[in-house]
């Protein structure tokens, strides 16, 4: 038999020998560090992994808060499948979550580019754009009647100077998700502030190449701007998109916390308000702890099928593209 040669190693890199003193600095520094971050981890094993842990286990019981879990197995889910008020949850929260998430992108896109040619102004306009991002949710949601109210609201009363007759926003079902819609443009300002400082950093040496070569400004802008900020654009994307999965406060205080009763809500039974209900109104806490997963396994997969589509259309400077 013909013996193989073994294959050539380089050498390994000696480890360095630490004097008793520095092996007693190296542990005492490890043991600030992890007192420093201490409070961080107590805080996510018992606010946020033991919850979403025992959350799991109450989506297999029936539990009312009251008594005691009654284990029931795969049962919450199956029931929730039957459930025609999820299936309508789910429709109204896709539907705002598809038109939502490009809006609120272009307009921070468009807003950016304004901003970018302001010059010295720019600064004012950042203030001016970001300050509604600290209007608490609740007040949008009373915002919501006061600017759509379909009798004497202001932006009925603004398209009336126009002659054009505004439409029931808050009351026909069919135009209750467009006003919550353009509503949700009301805080796009950490997004513009985002895609500004993306749009700063693309090289100025690059737009110098364009004009040379006679490009203009939509080629420009399609070929350089936009490639060089999509891992901004595409970030957004992201955050916006479960955001738009888990809205809930704006609609709930608009439709659900004002106890007007007299007309039908459904165009604003978010999937996150049905779930709310579920649990705090009829408490129904095993069920909506099964749509939570449902909603935690949904936004993942949405998620996966974005990372993967942005392969092709996602630029990073410092790394390669499949596109």
């Amino acid at each position: 038999m013909s013996s193989q040669a073994a294959p050539l190693r380089g050498p390994r890199a000696a480890k360095p020998v630490l004097r008793p003193g520095q092996r007693r600095n190296r542990r005492r520094a490890r043991r600030a560090a992890l007192l420093f971050i201490s409070p961080w981890i107590a805080g996510f094993l018992i606010f946020t992994l033991w919850p979403v842990i025992y959350s799991a286990y109450l989506s297999l019981t029936d539990y009312d808060v009251i008594n005691s879990p009654n284990f029931v197995g795969t049962s919450n889910y199956a029931e929730l499948f039957e459930d025609p008020k999820t299936a309508l949850s789910l429709r109204n929260t896709f539907i705002y979550t598809a038109i939502s998430v490009p809006a609120h992108v272009v307009v921070s896109l468009l807003l950016a580019l304004l901003l970018n040619r302001a010059g010295r102004s720019s600064g004012f306009f950042r203030t001016v754009f970001y300050l509604p991002k600290m209007t608490p949710p609740v007040a949008i949601g009373i915002l919501v009647l006061l600017l759509f109210n379909g009798q004497n609201g202001l932006v009925n009363g603004f398209l009336g100077w126009f002659g054009i007759d505004g439409p029931a926003w808050t009351t026909d079902p069919s135009w209750i998700k467009p006003g919550l819609i353009l509503m949700s443009l009301w805080t796009l300002g950490s997004s513009v502030i985002i895609l500004l400082a993306a749009l700063r950093d693309v090289p100025q040496e690059l737009y110098d190449s364009a004009k040379v070569d006679g490009a203009n400004s939509f080629q420009v802008t399609r070929s350089i701007t936009l490639p060089m900020i999509s891992g901004s654009l595409f970030f957004l994307v992201i955050i916006n998109t479960i955001a738009g999965f888990q809205t809930f406060t704006e609609a709930y205080t608009a439709f659900f916390g004002s106890g007007n009763t007299t007309y039908s809500n459904d165009a604003a039974l978010f999937y996150s308000i049905y779930l709310f209900q579920q649990a705090f109104e009829f408490l129904h806490m095993g069920y909506a702890s099964a749509m939570a997963w449902v909603l935690f396994v949904i936004v993942l997969i949405v998620t996966v099928i974005q990372m993967v589509v942005s392969r092709r259309f996602v630029y990073y400077e410092s790394g390669n593209n499949d596109g």
